[in-house]
């Protein structure tokens, strides 16, 4: 039996002679859903591409599932990819049918039902969409993984209010129960009744990993508030 879908040990990265990423330990179990937060800058998005094998070079080790390897990690995590590989004269379902191709995961029927919740015609090409189709597709194409662990970076950006009310509220039947997910974004009041743990990247490092209820009884605060107060400094270090 695997006691964590996710762990990160002694994990430093750097580039171009910056520290990114420096001590980060993480466990996180199946199942969660976990809110990854932090200011612009701080290694969100460098930590997810280092999970999923998209970003390299790293000191430490990642395990999804117990699998360390890039390759095994590739196959078990999805992740919100940017679509920067694809030209603007392809149409959705040639990317649709890469991603088929590429990932033995991948639902064709779960896409489907993605595509038509959200609102999107694949025949369209994609330097046609909108921003905030373009997010759209990408969740789809994320979510039609049967993955261990989803990735989802600031995926709600772009999004109109009302559409990514829709989205959050029905995201936790997208993805198996064991399965967990990883959502950072900005839009921390709308996701906060989704997550399981919330996790704060701050100075390069996790400075905290609490689970929802914790927070809510130990400090007396909203998901929101308590992450402001820890960037603000009203929370302290030995507080957390």
């Amino acid at each position: 039996m695997i006691s964590n879908a996710l762990e990160v040990t002694d994990l430093s990265y750097r580039k171009n002679q910056k520290t990114i990423l420096t001590d980060v330990n993480l466990q996180i179990s199946p199942g969660k859903i976990v809110g990854l937060l932090g200011e612009n800058g701080a290694g969100k998005t460098t930590l997810m591409r280092l999970i999923a094998s998209v970003a390299k070079g790293e000191r430490g080790t990642i395990a999804v599932n117990q699998a360390t390897r890039g390759v095994e990690r590739r196959a078990l995590v999805s992740f919100s990819e940017s679509l920067q590989g694809f030209r603007g004269n392809d149409k959705l379902s040639q990317i649709r049918d890469f991603y088929a191709t590429v990932y033995p995961d991948f639902s064709a029927k779960k896409y489907l039902d993605l595509i038509t919740f959200l609102q999107i015609d694949d025949d369209q090409k994609l330097a046609t969409l909108s921003k905030g189709t373009r997010e759209k597709f990408i969740i789809a194409l994320t979510l039609s993984r049967e993955a261990a662990v989803y990735l989802l970076d600031e995926p709600f950006s772009g999004i109109d209010s009302m559409s990514r009310k829709r989205i959050i509220s029905s995201i936790i039947k997208w993805k198996q129960a064991d399965a967990t997910m990883i959502i950072s974004d900005h839009y921390v009041t709308e996701i906060a009744a989704l997550l399981d743990e919330v996790v704060i990247v701050k100075d390069h490092t996790i400075c905290t990993h609490k689970s929802s209820d914790q927070i809510r009884s130990e400090f007396g605060l909203g998901i929101e508030a308590f992450y402001e107060s820890v960037y603000g400094g009203d929370i302290h270090d030995d507080e957390l």
